[in-house]
């Protein structure tokens, strides 16, 4: 039997099937984008820590991605029989067709969300609570953005498989291309040329949204976005139009002040192991303490600790003479945020948001917790200057080498004008070359009186900016002494040969 061609190209010209590709596009993307939304909260439900949330989404997404849609679909639109109030919408099949699709499509875009959800780095979120991002601000602001793009490609691809599924809702008699294709071919038998020109509908309708989302995907793509490094005349330029801003006025310890940090027996384990094992800490305001130790003996852990981003088992930690934190608190109650915001913090691997500009890094949290835009925008910029980097103010982090990444991540902790800093071991994830520059933004702040705390391997940095020098080792302190106390040998053998020092 001969393929009739020229009745093929005739049906591109039937007002039947175009009307149906608009049902086709409208139940698609209807079903594509409610399904993503829904999935969006199962996948965030399985990843709860909370059972009565996780063990629910996850039965929902086995159950829903173990039924064939067919079956569901046909269910659905014989649903008002045993539920007849549901009759005025589950009888028309656009509706019924619509609800059985996004039930479905919500299991598999589930997975597809998580996947995308745990592909962001924990050091992300971590540095969210670290500027006092509460939960709802940190999916809103840092997570959903990096885990939607690491979603896109493969929801992307699930419209296409939607727009392929609609054809299943023919079975209830919408008119769609496949129903039209039908009606056709069952009238003149040519179901070679009509079921042609139904796949070729089909392919176009693909074709068009596929691009369109594509072109998303590359909008959103953070690789193709490269700002370029301002001129010196661009620099001068942004740095005339800086306002002057007052200094940050830095707490001192006056006649019976209260200490800025105080850390009374703290005890932390990860299950039978005991990494914190009592300590008792006074900070005073305007003191530079280098904390060091062999790699395990809860250096990290510690400074952690104070900024809630590990809870304590035993003990209490005082912030300027007021309860901060104590065992078995809640991290995320507005009390430990509202301290949070007061402490600065430093991490090792930087953790900038990589979805967004250097600035915007530096002003997302002051924005975040209610500050006015254009003070924040100019302290931002003022930043970047005091760490040489204005001129890379519109890049991205990946644009920038770690030692320029590190500078970026202390001018965002500096934004919130913190009254403690926090370092864990800022230098170590950097080139030999690149941890001076580090090392002298956080000199310039210790000359400002800054009160920190520094976890470092840098011994010569340690002794020569240090007020306080405290050697952990096993989960407790071992030495607290000056720089001075160290190097007379008064302090211990074990800590002057941790440190390189030479017998006397």
């Amino acid at each position: 039997m001969q393929f009739e061609w020229s009745y093929f190209f005739s049906l591109f010209s039937v007002s039947d099937f175009w009307e149906a590709c608009i049902t086709v596009i409208e139940l698609s993307a209807l079903a594509w984008f409610i399904g993503m939304l829904l999935g969006f909260l199962l996948a965030s439900a399985k990843l709860s820590t909370s059972r009565w949330l996780s063990v629910p989404a996850s039965i929902y997404i086995w159950f829903f991605r173990s039924i064939p849609l067919l079956v569901l679909v046909v269910f659905v639109y014989n649903l008002p029989q045993l539920f007849p109030f549901t009759r005025e919408v589950l009888s028309n099949p656009f509706y019924s067709g619509l609800f059985a699709l996004v039930v479905t499509e919500a299991a598999y875009m589930a997975e597809i969300h998580r996947g995308g959800l745990i592909s962001v780095a924990k050091g992300q979120k971590e540095a969210g609570r670290a500027l006092g991002i509460g939960l709802i601000g940190m999916q809103r602001l840092i997570v959903i953005p990096q885990a939607f793009r690491i979603s896109l490609p493969t929801l992307i691809n699930e419209y296409i498989t939607v727009v392929k599924l609609t054809s299943l809702v023919s079975v209830i008699s919408l008119t769609e291309l496949l129903t039209v294709g039908q009606r056709l071919y069952a009238q003149n038998f040519l179901v070679m040329e009509t079921l042609s020109a139904v796949a070729v509908y089909y392919v176009l309708i693909v074709s068009l949204f596929g691009w369109l989302l594509q072109r998303l995907e590359q909008h959103l793509e953070l690789n193709n976005r490269t700002p370029q490094t301002l001129d010196a005349a661009g620099v001068a330029q942004l740095r005339a139009s800086l306002i002057p801003t007052s200094s940050v006025v830095r707490p001192q310890n006056g006649i019976g002040a209260a200490p800025a940090l105080q850390l009374h027996n703290i005890h932390k384990s990860y299950g039978q192991h005991d990494v914190l094992k009592g300590i008792d800490l006074d900070v005073n305001a305007g003191q530079v303490i280098s904390i060091i130790g062999p790699s395990g003996s809860g250096k990290t852990s510690l400074i952690r600790t104070i900024n809630s981003l590990e809870s304590i088992d035993q003990g209490e930690i005082i912030l300027f003479g007021e309860s901060f934190i104590h065992a078995g608190d809640n991290l995320n109650s507005a009390q430990i945020r509202y301290g949070v915001q007061r402490i600065g913090m430093v991490f090792q691997s930087f953790n900038l948001f990589p979805h967004r500009t250097i600035v915007d890094n530096i002003t997302l949290a002051p924005f975040y917790h209610g500050r006015e835009q254009p003070p924040s925008e100019q302290r931002a910029y003022a930043l970047l200057d005091k760490v040489g980097l204005l001129a890379h103010a519109h890049k991205y982090p990946h644009q920038l080498s770690g030692g320029q990444q590190q500078r970026v991540a202390i001018a965002r902790a500096l934004a919130m004008d913190p009254q403690i800093m926090l370092f864990d071991e800022p230098t170590s994830a950097l080139d030999p070359e690149l941890v001076g520059d580090v090392l002298n933004v956080i000199r310039d702040l210790a000359k400002e009186g800054m009160t920190m705390l520094i976890v470092t391997h840098e011994m010569d940095f340690a002794l020569s900016i240090s007020d306080r020098i405290i050697f952990m080792e096993d989960g407790l302190i071992q030495v607290d002494a000056t720089p001075q106390v160290i190097r007379a040998h008064d302090a211990g053998e074990r800590v002057r040969r941790f440190m390189g020092l030479h017998p006397l």
